[in-house]
């Protein structure tokens, strides 16, 4: 397409004017509980500079645009997962480089959350890579979340699978958030994983909500994915019968060793786009800038804050991954005006 082309109103910039009235029709309504992929597709492919703009005027009817909620995630127990998920080192069934080891004792957990908050976190994260934990684990885990928890930090946990009594027993003991992903598309998942079913995952964020936790639950950006998948996807999350109170978007790591690490690295402006349309369809969720941030410039990060990413990760390993670490956070976050968010603020 010539710059002459686009000025005479032909091809893909007629598509974009077109598509502009009917965008317009499409009310930004944080009540509503559906939306169809036409009318998110329409969203997503809108001019970059008008994106971004109903973006970021549906973060500041929502949320303090320059305050940014700070996650510790730590791996509790790690690798030796009998899932087959395409992008993950920790599965047993590729060939990453990665020791397996024990749950970790309970005592270590708390001091680890006790660090985290000194260094101002407010939401403490606990993963496991199991496919869904057993009961000899669970006096372990529960013990975890009550330590976390009288700290006064909040409390999220990702295991894998959870049936309602388990998830019944972890609000009792006062976890606030359950984390399960549901990575990509209902169409492209299959692709990526083949040991559990999306239907699997559904259920699972099912239990969460009947046991009154919050979901945390979000995808992969990268695993050679289409747009309409991206789409899709957050369609799926804005059309549960709530939307997730936090939602990771994950920008992915090829690790080698798995059936991903050959994987086309993102688009930035795709990223940007698909964290906008997460905004845009979820206003009251954190939209959480995730795994990836290693390889993001920070004026892609800086972007990202723009459409309506308002949670981050801090601390230099996100389970098994490099992290930006809390020097290089606090640098980029005085470069922006940015702020950590206060516990008052939750």
């Amino acid at each position: 397409m010539t710059l002459a082309a686009l000025a005479t109103g032909t091809g893909a910039h007629q598509d974009a004017v077109n598509g502009a009235a009917a965008i317009r029709t499409i009310a930004v309504d944080p009540s509503r509980k559906r939306w169809t992929r036409e009318e998110a597709a329409l969203l997503y492919r809108m001019p970059f500079n008008d994106l971004l703009f109903r973006a970021q005027t549906v973060h500041r009817a929502n949320f303090d645009p320059n305050a940014v909620q700070v996650s510790r995630l730590l791996s509790i127990k790690t690798g030796g997962c009998a899932e087959d998920c395409g992008y993950c080192s920790q599965s047993a069934r590729n060939g990453a480089d990665l020791k397996a080891s024990k749950l970790m004792a309970v005592e270590r957990v708390i001091n680890e959350a006790r660090k985290a908050r000194e260094a101002g976190s407010t939401r403490y994260c606990m993963g496991a890579a199991w496919r869904s934990p057993k009961e000899r684990d669970m006096d372990t885990l529960l013990s975890m979340v009550k330590g976390v928890k009288e700290l006064g930090m909040e409390t999220c946990m990702t295991l894998g699978m959870l049936n309602v009594e388990q998830a019944v027993r972890f609000k009792e003991a006062g976890l606030d958030y359950y984390n399960h992903n549901i990575d990509t598309s209902e169409n492209h998942y299959s692709s990526i994983i083949t040991t559990r079913t999306f239907a699997d995952r559904l259920d699972t964020l099912s239990n969460v909500r009947e046991a009154g936790l919050k979901v945390c639950c979000g995808g992969i950006i990268g695993m050679g994915e289409g747009e309409v998948d991206r789409v899709d996807m957050l369609v799926t999350l804005a059309n549960l019968p709530e939307a997730p109170d936090s939602v990771p978007i994950n920008m992915l790591i090829p690790i080698p060793g798995t059936q991903l690490e050959d994987a086309e690295p993102v688009n930035p402006i795709d990223f940007v786009r698909t964290i906008a349309l997460a905004r845009i369809m979820m206003p009251k969720a954190h939209v959480r800038l995730s795994a990836g941030r290693t390889e993001m410039s920070d004026e892609m990060q800086a972007l990202c804050f723009f459409a309506g990413a308002n949670s981050i990760f801090g601390g230099d390993v996100l389970l098994t991954a490099d992290n930006p670490g809390e020097d290089k956070d606090e640098a980029l976050f005085a470069r922006l005006g940015l702020r950590p968010m206060e516990f008052s603020e939750l």
